[in-house]
């Protein structure tokens, strides 16, 4: 083995054959030479080199070592603590006789052959996160998954491998810990110990080996990767309001009635999403006259009350000549290609062709084409179907895509169409708006959350999705994901009252706040169950407008610290232990621990609270950390702590669109806050149009003031309980 300088980086060089490590502060970059060149659709920064001293076969720099063996194997050390420890792995995925397996209806992988293998010794205690929004459980030791966009509309089960989005990131939580960025868009497996316990693989059909590996602490390795591939920019405020959904409200009585009922009941409503039936022959950038007649003037009607409609835009392109936006994508050549000819199958226009985002002039032309759609006045775009699904079977993976003077196929670029459609439709809006854009997406890869939200695609009314409702929000967070839903009372499958009770009491702390059910399923309206739905859905509801200030000085956050808003307790509490598996609670930034009721049926929970003092939001009663407690759990009530000495900022009504008046609650005896405060529409606090203020308090309080050039509030009321005794 051959190691020498290049460039301010490692060569490493065996059997003709190198790769080249890159020397960072916070991660180091590992990849074969030929990769030297790579282009990501994921990164965003150019890596900072920092000096480095060989000796013998070893690295040295800060209080790292690495050891250098053959095949290009490392042995990482902090502080000579072993970090991580490649071994060498020689086996074939899924390559077993399948044949039995079919012959009895199981459903099986296919055979693929990787092309590249990369081994970790895991120990005994390690854990794992991360991996997007995979099923399961938030520790993902033991499983396998496989990183390929899927639309599987089955009801999602711990052995799925594969959903709609491939985000190849995820950390070891160990003795010491570290994260892997797996930059690959081709298809990637992923072992985390499920057929050697002691061995974390993952290997790739094709593509270069490259990858990132991050060190420190689980919220210093996010950080890092997310300074890496990106953070989401502070949303349109709006957005953080409550969504109603359903495929679909197809005509714009039902629009106005749904709206008509909200008010009705007294139940707060932001934002109404429109589904394919909005369409005309469904398609894309089309308004059917028949069912939306005056589409844009309903519109401004309803923005006038304050609701904001949003759209779905799938990718597939009804092919029908005398279709605009089919006739200018055959005469520029936007479309996917095979055998010299457009590509075709089936999506829900029929016959359809799919526009190659890869290619810069493509991904402005749609863009330009969202501005059909702004001008109607729609506030946001629902990104579906854009895994690529399609109805005739899988498209090829030799399917053709234009990348500048090059063509990539289908294999490649399967697992980050989304993501360039994502930012096709942002930068579009972007450009026709001059507001932040609202976009939402299904399929997306590493670097998305620059543009979109997320919700966890096609769940079903069972309550195995509302359990796992947290540890996917919350995994896609670890994953550099920040603004994320799930659909509140499930999609597919009918709800029950109970369910969907259960779900709003989780979703009303979701990013990404929306009910969204299917076609010819039960509605999930609340009055459409009875007056006990009604009520409590809408004190959760309100309650959510309660709490928008304080996700919204989270996102604030999330721009220097790329943390969610969504988190795990083990977040929070790296060193207990009895965080590490929690499934059901989670955190709400770093002051709200949320215990929701997840089982059918049950109407008392053991909560865990972490070290430290705690006080019950529902009753103000003071709990000790380090234990569980039986808590009750009437339909009403969902079980919800605020971290002693902690500051949460409360909206005193349901106006998001211009926040006059707001309170301040401190928990405890001291503590200091950060509140952010902006217009929450445009891009004007990048130029620092913006106010910050700081509070603190012990027996009394004081408020500073950093005044940016923008308004302050009308009126601020300070709130301070000390908490009583149990």
């Amino acid at each position: 083995m051959k190691i020498f300088k290049y460039n301010g980086m490692v060569i490493l060089e065996e059997n003709g054959k190198k790769e080249i490590i890159s020397i960072c502060k916070d991660y180091i970059h590992i990849r074969e030479y030929e990769a030297l060149d790579y282009k990501s659709y994921a990164v965003i920064k150019k890596d900072k080199l920092i000096d480095f001293e060989i000796k013998n076969n070893s690295i040295f720099y800060l209080n790292k070592r690495i050891d250098i063996k053959s095949n290009f194997l490392l042995d990482i050390y902090e502080n000579d603590i072993l970090v991580l420890s490649d071994i060498i792995v020689k086996k074939d995925f899924d390559n077993d006789d399948n044949g039995l397996l079919a012959l009895e209806g199981h459903k099986v992988l296919d055979n693929d052959n990787y092309k590249y293998f990369k081994g970790i010794k895991l120990n005994e205690n390690d854990y794992i996160y991360g991996l997007g929004d995979k099923t399961g459980f938030i520790n993902k030791r033991g499983y396998e998954y496989i990183n390929w966009n899927t639309d599987d509309p089955s009801p999602q089960v711990d052995s799925f491998k594969s959903l709609y989005k491939s985000i190849p990131f995820f950390i070891v939580k160990g003795i010491k810990n570290y994260g892997i960025f797996v930059d690959n868009t081709y298809k990637t497996i992923f072992d985390f110990g499920k057929n050697k316990n002691d061995e974390l693989v993952f290997a790739s059909t094709d593509g270069y080996l490259n990858y990132y590996i991050f060190f420190g602490s689980m919220k210093d390795i996010i950080k890092s990767y997310t300074y890496l591939t990106g953070r989401t920019p502070m949303p349109l405020r709006w957005s953080l309001g409550y969504h109603q959904s359903r495929w679909s409200y197809s005509s714009k009585e039902e629009v106005l009635s749904l709206v008509d009922n909200f008010n009705k009941y007294n139940i707060p409503l932001e934002c109404i999403h429109l589904d394919i039936d909005y369409m005309d022959e469904y398609k894309v950038f089309t308004v059917s006259n028949e069912r939306f007649n005056d589409f844009k003037n309903m519109i401004l009607e309803l923005n006038k009350k304050g609701i904001k409609i949003v759209t779905i835009i799938d990718p597939g392109v009804k092919a029908k000549e005398g279709y605009f936006v089919y006739d200018e994508g055959i005469k520029n050549g936007y479309f996917a290609i095979k055998d010299n000819e457009v590509y075709h199958n089936a999506v829900w226009p029929g016959d359809s062709v799919f526009p190659q985002f890869t290619d810069s002039n493509v991904r402005k032309w749609w863009g330009d084409l969202t501005k059909i759609i702004t001008d109607y006045g729609v506030s946001g775009i629902w990104n579906d179907m854009n895994e690529p699904a399609s109805f005739n079977g899988p498209i090829e993976l030799d399917v053709l895509f234009k990348d500048g003077n090059d063509y990539k196929t289908h294999k490649e670029i399967h697992n980050v169409y989304g993501h360039l459609m994502a930012e096709a439709t942002y930068l579009g809006i972007k450009k026709n708006t001059n507001k932040r854009p609202f976009i939402i997406t299904r399929a997306c890869y590493s670097g998305s959350q620059r543009y979109t939200t997320v919700w966890t695609g096609d769940n079903h009314s069972i309550w195995a999705h509302l359990e796992m409702a947290i540890p996917q929000q919350c995994n896609l967070g670890i994953s550099g994901i920040p603004f994320v839903g799930t659909d509140i009372g499930g999609f597919g499958s009918d709800c029950t009252k109970e369910l969907l009770i259960r779900w709003i009491e989780v979703g009303i702390f979701s990013p990404l706040c929306r009910n969204h059910s299917a076609y010819k399923t039960k509605r999930q309206e609340p009055w459409e169950f009875d007056d006990e739905v009604i009520d409590i859905y809408r004190k959760f509801v309100n309650l959510r407008y309660k709490l928008i200030p304080y996700i919204y000085d989270l996102f604030y956050k999330h721009q220097t610290n790329g943390l969610p808003i969504i988190r795990p307790l083990v977040l929070e509490y790296e060193n207990d232990y009895k965080c590490f598996s929690i499934n059901d609670e989670f955190m709400l930034g770093d002051s709200i621990l949320v215990a929701p009721q997840v089982k059918n049926g049950a109407f008392e929970r053991i909560v865990y609270l972490p070290k430290g003092k705690w006080i019950d939001f529902n009753t103000n009663k003071i709990y000790y950390g380090g234990k569980s407690y039986i808590y009750e759990t009437p339909l009403d009530i969902c079980p919800m702590f605020i971290k002693f000495n902690s500051i949460i900022p409360i909206l005193n009504d349901t106006n998001i669109d211009d926040i006059r008046n707001i309170s301040f609650y401190c928990y405890g005896n001291k503590g200091k806050y950060l509140h952010y405060q902006d217009n929450g529409i445009d891009f004007n606090y990048l130029n620092k149009e913006y106010n910050l203020y700081e509070i603190e308090f012990n027996e009394d309080y004081n408020i500073k003031l950093k005044y940016n050039g923008f308004k302050e509030y009308d009126n601020i009321n300070i709130n301070i309980i000390r908490g009583n005794k149990r």
